[in-house]
């Protein structure tokens, strides 16, 4: 494996759990929608009908612990980026210690 194959496979990496966070926070953001919904239905129905109150307190429910475990989720996966981009600076460094003039182009050897 070359330091250039390296640097572009953890490119990618990186940018795929990137893409991976938003789609969570956009899974977050309909359990949100969700809970809000649920907020609402029990609020106008809390007096008058029994239906719709119980299916507001259900939709409650589901919302507020899905926004727990995407919320967990996220930071979960924010700090495995943080991770794997200092898992990256710390093979680039050693590598530059190894070989001073590293020019990318050479078979590198992990262990």
């Amino acid at each position: 494996m070359t330091i250039e194959e390296m640097q572009k496979g953890y490119q990618n990496e990186v940018a795929y759990q990137k893409h991976m966070l938003r789609n969570l926070g956009y899974w977050f953001q309909l359990f949100l929608t969700v809970s809000a919904i649920g907020l609402v239905l029990i609020y106008y129905f809390h007096q008058s009908t029994m239906w719709p109150f119980v299916i507001g307190i259900i939709l409650m429910v589901v919302g507020v612990l899905g926004m727990f475990v995407l919320g967990y989720a996220s930071w979960r996966g924010r700090q495995n980026v943080t991770l794997v981009i200092e898992d990256y600076e710390k093979k680039i460094s050693e590598i530059k210690k190894i070989d001073k003039n590293a020019s990318g182009t050479e078979k590198i050897r992990f262990k």
